[in-house]
């Protein structure tokens, strides 16, 4: 049965004859909307949409109408870096984080990666995929319709590969679509402590194909940073991954000038994430390649650093995407409405900087700006209705009122109660 969405206030990012697969620049400042509106869902994709005083009586007839008065329709989100499976909380270390104790010193401490390793190495699969369900229906309440989830808390072949099928599970049993990344290169494990390179043999030799295997991941991605892997770890495992054909994320440029965003860009990785410490010698490298700057404002709150320098990066003519980096030890949140409320308030984002970063900059970060991102005919019908608001400009200004009334998800309305 189609579906018809009717007398919308707003419908926000449309495409119509000229597609875009990103938005750069000044580029992010444009966002093409439709006043009193309507959009056909015809299965899992878009049909059509337009002016209200567009639509015929023929078009309605045997649909299901829902009537939108007051409402605007946005693309639900598209969140490009998640650690969504993990086991456990660790609320412990954020009181060691107010005492005064660093990411850094927390680390060195067994507690961070390492300690979401252990727990995770203790927690069935079964487990583990019932606490990553519940984050996921969250995720979607808040608006979320893409998402990508990373591996990284195993460690292990058999851990890694377990967190890769939970990640599988998560975009079989939902209507979330889901992209999954291999982070065997997230940290060091303690059975290879000083002996760094010798566990970037045990991913290259054992892990990616145990992974590849069961075609398990989408993407590969390192956390290239001082205390973690080096650029030379970097190149080994993307030259490793790429015989296989997956393509690089990286964690790049978090605590230091590490060199992650240059080695991303060497590897045509599809983005770079994190991004704290940049300036124009990072610009230069990115400009003009199929590389996004993505941004993590969740993690760099929480650990309280400086945020990235995404003004100057718009200025410089970059795409910018905004993601949760949602983990639990450095943003315990999936909420990417507060991420686009930091990135307006700490990076001088504009609402509709935010609404591109969030939506076809996001889903551009994933490879699938084709399907999903914006609201054009043939695209995945992955629509959020918000709640009557006054204007755009309301969305990342008010930080904590929910935003989300119905979720449509490849077509199919989901209970967001």
């Amino acid at each position: 049965m189609k579906i018809i969405i009717i007398n919308i206030k707003e419908i926000v990012q449309t495409e119509r004859a000229e597609r875009v697969s990103v938005r750069s620049g000044a580029g992010m400042s444009v966002l093409d909307n439709i006043r009193d509106g309507y959009i056909v869902i015809n299965g899992e994709f878009i049909e059509e949409f337009g002016e209200m005083s567009n639509l015929t009586e023929e078009q309605t007839t045997g649909a299901k109408i829902i009537d939108a008065a007051g409402r605007m329709v946005l693309p639900a989100f598209c969140d490009s870096h998640t650690h969504l499976v993990y086991a456990g909380s660790r609320e412990m270390e954020y009181i060691d984080k107010i005492r005064g104790l660093s990411y850094q010193e927390i680390a060195a401490r067994g507690g961070g990666i390492l300690n979401s390793a252990q727990l995770l190495h203790n927690t069935s699969e079964k487990d583990l995929l019932n606490q990553t369900m519940a984050r996921a229906w969250e995720i979607i309440r808040f608006g979320t319709g893409a998402v990508e989830i990373k591996s990284g808390y195993g460690l292990t072949v058999e851990d890694e590969v377990k967190m890769l099928r939970v990640a599988r599970e998560i975009g079989s049993s939902t209507p979330l679509t889901v992209k999954t990344t291999f982070l065997g290169a997230h940290a060091v494990p303690l059975r290879y402590r000083d002996r760094r390179e010798e566990y970037v043999d045990e991913i290259i030799t054992e892990m990616i194909p145990a992974v590849v295997s069961e075609n398990l991941a989408d993407f590969i991605d390192v956390f290239t940073e001082d205390g973690f892997f080096s650029i030379a770890d970097t190149e080994r495992i993307f030259e490793a991954g790429a015989k296989y054909g997956l393509r690089p994320k990286v964690h790049a440029n978090q605590m230091s000038f590490s060199g992650g965003v240059q080695v991303g860009v060497k590897y045509n990785a599809i983005s770079v994430d994190h991004l704290e410490f940049t300036g124009e010698e990072e610009f230069a490298a990115l400009k003009g390649t199929g590389t996004i700057a993505t941004v993590l404002p969740g993690s760099t709150f929480f650990l309280e650093m400086e945020y990235a320098p995404v003004r100057d990066m718009i200025n410089f003519g970059l795409p910018v995407a905004i993601a949760t980096n949602y983990n639990p030890g450095s943003s315990p949140s999936g909420d990417m409405k507060f991420m686009m409320a930091l990135a307006a308030l700490k990076m001088k984002m504009t609402p509709y900087e935010v609404i591109n970063a969030s939506t076809i900059n996001g889903a551009y970060a994933m490879g699938i700006s084709n399907t999903h991102g914006t609201i054009a005919v043939g695209k995945v019908a992955n629509l959020m209705v918000t709640k009557p608001i006054p204007s755009i400009e309301y969305i990342p200004y008010a930080i904590s009122t929910p935003l989300v009334e119905r979720m449509f998800l490849k077509g199919r309305e989901i209970d967001v109660r």
